[in-house]
């Protein structure tokens, strides 16, 4: 399998579906939006995406199976198949914020061989594939090695605030005036690039499902940054599991003994 032809093929897929959510947020309108559970919502624009992508995808590779977020198509296959959230980040699109981004990943088993994050706001298309690095833009792109002091992290709220809220306040009392700076961007595609690219050093989020987070587990780990669970385990990338991104090994051991540790006593 030509790795490189594919991953050009996907970066072209998520910049079409991409340039429909842009054209699409110019009229979007609020009443559009549908609630599918507490504060997560979803809209027409989420379905189409993805109605795109999924065809797009399948005639590359008919072979194929797809996981998808909305569920509107679903396939089996035992070898290869594409995990796609076609709009990451729709409560950011709702409110015409950004970033909000369209994530592809392909898989062999367990095994990641692409993933493209294309960001819609920025108009920046992260892409990697297995062995062949990370990079943006056709640039090449890298983790950070920043020290925890001068560190600037993202750690995310998931939806589900009652379950979460005691992880993510011992999480901020650990964090908060010991790093540089914390922010919350509201789309977990977005924020792993941004680990790659160097621009966070590092982000967390429990709760997440696997089209959230797997093609940026592949562009983080291929610019040279590390991917775990809360307890440091990497072998997840199937799980609905608590999930920490660290840009570098030095940081995700400084961070054992100060942050992950009290988190796991929560869940």
């Amino acid at each position: 399998m030509d790795l490189t032809y594919i991953t050009r093929q996907v970066t072209r897929v998520a910049r079409l579906t991409g340039t429909y959510l842009r054209t699409e947020r110019k009229n979007f309108r609020q009443e559009a939006i549908i609630e599918k559970n507490t504060h997560d919502y979803v809209s027409y624009v989420d379905q189409e995406a993805e109605k795109m992508t999924v065809r797009e995808l399948n005639n590359l590779l008919p072979e194929a199976g797809f996981i998808t977020e909305e569920g509107i198509v679903k396939q089996s296959a035992e070898g290869l198949s594409w995990v796609i959230d076609p709009l990451d980040g729709t409560t950011n699109f709702i409110q015409d914020m950004a970033p909000y981004c369209v994530s592809i990943a392909l898989r062999e088993g367990e095994e990641l061989l692409v993933g493209v994050v294309y960001e819609v706001c920025r108009d920046e298309c992260f892409y990697a594939w297995k062995g062949g690095g990370a990079f943006l833009n056709d640039i090449p792109i890298h983790v950070s090695g920043n020290p925890i002091e001068k560190a600037f992290v993202g750690p995310e709220l998931p939806y589900d605030a009652e379950a979460y809220k005691p992880v993510f306040l011992r999480v901020a009392d650990h964090l908060y005036g010991k790093v540089a700076s914390i922010r919350i961007g509201g789309s977990a595609a977005s924020s792993l690039c941004y680990v790659a690219a160097g621009r966070y050093d590092g982000w967390g989020e429990d709760q997440l499902n696997i089209w959230d987070y797997v093609a940026g587990i592949l562009l983080v780990r291929e610019a040279g940054g590390k991917v775990t669970d809360f307890t440091g385990r990497e072998d997840f990338s199937s799980k609905h599991h608590v999930v920490l991104f660290i840009s570098k090994k030095a940081y995700l051991k400084r961070v054992d003994t100060m942050f992950i540790i009290p988190i796991v006593t929560f869940l």
